[in-house]
């Protein structure tokens, strides 16, 4: 082999060993990043969307963070918060960071904390445990939500008349927030009042069976119901559920879900006051990745998502959202 030939080979096994290295290099650098997700319940399909929102993030977003992101959905089937405990308890030794919708802020704290120990980092979503070291809550304003369904709730009622509120669980933060920010709302509407039968707020199991049957059981024990603030969408979750004529009592509710939407189509429920339900699981996503790969916190920590108005004028637009929003 002559010299430059000899030069020549010599060049090109360098350059193979340098793509090989670099070859390498990016691979080592291509992380594996799992992620915890723990709803309250997978009974609920608000929580079905924050998972498909959840996956199209880890999708979309893992090649931006160099990162193969895997989402481990750890959502008991029905509300439990001592399950979430043991949920974030679990994942706290193999994932790199969690995602929690607090059934009970209380339960949920202490494997909040202990996990934050751990090195994970833990941010709420839809509800809050605002006194454990979470470093982020992502979601709606729920006093702000309570007073926007009152407001509205007083509006489609000529602002007069007497009310009642479907409540959900009794120790959910959350639905405690919106309970508030209802009664607070309906201060400033002096021909409006509560319920007084059952202090005018109603709890239960947070399924559409036990909701309906909530509301059917209330409605008829107080034929002075003239309408109803819905602070989750529950009931709309089947079908019946409202069993008055259309316009009746009036009705607004939060939640825009698919099956929620025929209510609003019919004319039982005035107005939808639809959450980000699949954000919770995107958006919750992209904040935790900024958190694991570049140590960032977002800029506050309470990142507040505001509510969409859904009415029977923009009913059919809102409804294809859905079409990316549960994974069609």
């Amino acid at each position: 082999m002559t010299r430059r030939g000899m030069i020549r080979a010599m060049l090109s096994a360098a350059v193979v060993a340098a793509l090989g290295l670099s070859s390498t290099h990016a691979m080592a650098e291509n992380q594996k990043i799992t992620i915890g997700l723990v709803a309250k319940s997978q009974s609920n399909a608000v929580f079905q969307a924050a998972y498909q929102g959840a996956k199209d993030a880890a999708k979309e977003l893992g090649p931006k963070y160099n990162a193969d992101v895997t989402i481990d959905w750890q959502t008991p089937a029905d509300e439990d918060a001592q399950k979430q405990a043991d949920a974030v308890e679990a994942l706290s030794h193999n994932a790199q960071g969690i995602a929690v919708s607090c059934s009970e802020a209380n339960t949920l704290t202490p494997a909040i904390d202990n996990a934050i120990a751990n090195g994970v980092p833990v941010m709420c979503f839809d509800s809050d445990a605002p006194k454990s070291k979470r470093f982020a809550y992502y979601g709606t304003d729920d006093v702000a939500c309570g007073k926007a369904v009152m407001k509205e709730l007083a509006r489609v009622m000529g602002d007069k008349g007497t009310v009642a509120i479907l409540a959900g669980n009794q120790s959910a933060p959350n639905l405690q927030k919106r309970v508030e920010g209802v009664k607070e709302e309906l201060k400033n509407h002096p021909n409006m009042k509560l319920l007084d039968a059952g202090g005018g707020v109603f709890y239960h199991e947070e399924t559409p069976e036990k909701a309906a049957e909530a509301v059917q059981t209330a409605t008829n024990a107080n034929p002075g119901i003239e309408g109803w603030a819905f602070i989750g969408g529950w009931p709309l979750f089947t079908q019946n559920a409202l069993n008055w004529d259309a316009g009746k009592i009036k009705v607004v509710s939060v939640d825009g879900l698919p099956a929620q939407l025929s209510y609003l189509k019919d004319n039982h429920v005035e107005v939808l006051l639809a959450q980000d339900c699949y954000g919770w699981g995107h958006k919750s996503v992209e904040i935790l990745l900024e958190k694991i790969v570049n140590k960032k916190d977002p800029a506050d920590p309470r990142v507040i998502d505001p509510l969409t108005k859904v009415t029977k004028d923009n009913v059919d637009d809102f409804a294809k959202n859905w079409d990316k929003w549960l994974g069609k």
